[in-house]
């Protein structure tokens, strides 16, 4: 087991994770609209959702590894492409933070729970996502394929749900921080940059 693949890709989900995206700012805003509980609701459906994601990628890429390693070569070109991708999409895109407190009636915590895991699952580009990063962090060769993929998954959730539930709990830090930073969204987008090209990097080297 490389226990430094490992460390490289918690260190990767934790800076990813920090940057501003539609889901940390969308738990941002519920928890300093109505409260940190409102954030976590949102925080577990997002997590939950996680696991629906892990499981399609796991035993499908598995399956993929043990039939056809050429393939399985092409798909890590793959994942290195649509990661320089992401990164472009994140250099071409504002920078600006926009935070902006809801005013109408909260939904209840299990309405905000399952909009947080709808908002995941129905979103192909997490799985597309996943089978982006994944391959590229197989850190053992006794372990099954399968089973490396869902202990990657493990980690991703486990490291998102630390982050994304430290912005509901200190959602105001988070929002007074931002503000009181100019280029606070600068300095995440550029870090956001930084990480997808060097994860690329990391896969097909």
């Amino acid at each position: 087991m490389n226990v430094e693949i490992l460390i490289s890709f918690v260190v990767s989900v934790l800076a990813l994770a920090i940057s501003p995206g539609p889901d940390n700012i969308f738990v941002l805003v519920q928890s300093l609209s109505y409260g940190k509980k409102y954030g976590l609701a949102v925080v577990f459906g997002l997590m939950t959702g996680c696991l629906v994601h892990t499981s399609l990628v796991a035993f499908g890429v598995s399956y993929l590894i043990v039939e056809n390693e050429t393939l399985f070569t092409l798909l890590k070109v793959f994942g290195a492409i649509y990661l320089l991708y992401l990164a472009y999409k994140v250099y071409s895109s504002d920078a600006n933070i926009s935070i902006e407190k809801k005013s109408e009636k909260p939904k209840s915590l299990s309405a905000l729970f399952q909009q947080g895991f709808l908002m995941n699952v129905l979103n192909p580009k997490v799985s597309l996502f996943f089978l982006a990063l994944f391959p590229g962090f197989l850190f053992s060769k006794s372990l099954s394929e399968t089973y490396q993929f869902f202990i990657l998954g493990f980690l991703f959730i486990a490291v998102s749900f630390l982050v994304f539930g430290s912005i509901a709990l200190f959602s105001g830090y988070f929002s007074s921080f931002i503000f009181k930073n100019k280029n606070a969204g600068k300095v995440l987008k550029w870090l956001q940059v930084i990480v997808f090209v060097a994860i690329a990097i990391f896969i097909v080297i």
